[in-house]
């Protein structure tokens, strides 16, 4: 006898849009409400996993939030003129950030960028409406990211009525994400453990000091690239962007940290790459170096330890360099399958770290003092 699958009919059709977002007037509105997807096995081990905030969802990426929220805020404060330009700093994201607010409030960008923004990302600035501006040496010590803001500095000067956001040390970057803080606890209800990439130090201030009101036992996990100044170790070469820095930015909130991650990029490009290829949900250096370090933590902590990351962006960008074999064979990028854990160091200064090391001693570089020193342990054993 034949069966017929019958498909239930919702009462009415409202039931239909009910889990559905709202239609947007503006490309302002998409930004927000970003999905979560559960990483497990086969990136993680058997029975092991993390949740990670897909920001690539949103239209330009996770900066899109801090972008709108910063010219925002300055607006009302009367900062920032009505038509006048928006000058930044930037590698790449929050260009595309300052390019959609500046569209939804009527002002002209010019970013600042240097030789290593992909050309697909340049392109994508000038077809949105922005300037681009190359600088085409580096700062002899704060490297390029110091050569970029004397640029900045320069253009504030010709444009008299220009505002620079300042992303490094404006307290909007960080309370741009207190909703991405509460969109989190609203879709898990608890978390444990936060591992968040830090560049600018806005988006690991913004979610960890939300999440610590409502989990004051909250672990948060920061991870840095190899070479950057941001938690005590000295300036190097840094191929991998959208994290690390040269300079000290002053939204870094190093109280909230408990321990770092050092992250290289042959590392970071293995993990990126295994995450596309057997979860469809990937990203560029941020995005595998975050997740390099929350698989070890899913494998290290107990099993019912609930550990959320944020993936800033997806692989678009990244498809001519950490996607693109020969660009990763030129760099020696390839065949560097990471250790099952990291090295420890007892302090920032006790070496120079190349390749994926750990420290429970937060130092911030600019006063040298310690946040303290805490243990991760395999009972999972509250801060």
């Amino acid at each position: 006898m034949n069966h017929i699958t019958r498909t239930p009919v919702p009462l009415s059709p409202a039931q239909l849009l009910s889990d559905t977002r709202r239609p947007q007037h503006t490309p302002a509105g998409l930004v927000g409400d970003t999905p979560l997807l559960w990483i497990g096995e086969p990136f993680t081990a058997a029975g092991r996993g993390f949740w990670t905030k897909l920001e690539g969802h949103n239209p330009g990426g996770i900066k899109d939030r801090t972008a709108l929220h910063m010219v925002r805020a300055a607006r009302e404060r009367g900062q920032l003129l009505p038509g006048a330009r928006i000058v930044e700093s930037t590698s790449g994201t929050l260009g595309l950030g300052l390019a959609l607010a500046g569209a939804a409030y009527g002002h002209p960008v010019t970013v600042v960028t240097d030789p290593g923004m992909e050309p697909l990302m340049t392109g994508l600035l000038t077809a949105y409406g922005a300037a681009v501006e190359l600088v085409d040496t580096p700062h002899p010590t704060g490297g390029w990211q110091e050569a970029r803001r004397h640029r900045v500095e320069e253009l504030l000067a010709i444009h008299s009525d220009a505002w620079c956001p300042d992303q490094y040390n404006n307290p909007d970057n960080v309370a741009a994400y207190a909703p991405l803080a509460h969109e989190l606890v609203a879709q898990l209800g608890r978390i444990d453990t936060l591992v968040v990439s830090v560049g600018t130090g806005g988006h690991s201030a913004g979610i960890a000091s939300v999440l610590r009101t409502y989990f004051p036992e909250l672990r948060v996990v920061g991870v840095d690239t190899t070479g950057s100044t941001i938690f005590g170790q000295p300036a190097g070469p840094r191929l991998m962007r959208g994290l690390g820095s040269s300079i000290y930015p002053r939204n870094v909130a190093y109280d909230l940290f408990d321990e770092v991650h050092w992250v290289a990029a042959p590392e970071a490009v293995w993990a990126a790459r295994t995450l596309a290829r057997h979860h469809y949900a990937t990203g560029g250096w941020s995005v595998g170096a975050v997740a390099l370090v929350a698989r070890w933590a899913a494998r290290t902590l107990p099993a019912e330890h609930r550990i959320v990351t944020v993936f800033p962006d997806g692989p678009q960008r990244y498809v001519g360099t950490v996607f693109d074999d020969s660009y990763c064979r030129t760099h020696g990028l390839l065949g560097h399958l990471p250790a099952d854990d990291p090295d420890e160091i007892d302090h920032p200064s006790e070496k120079i770290v190349s390749r994926w090391t750990r420290c429970t001693r937060i130092i911030d570089p600019l006063t040298n003092t310690a946040t303290g020193v805490q243990q991760l342990t395999i009972a999972g054993v509250a801060r």
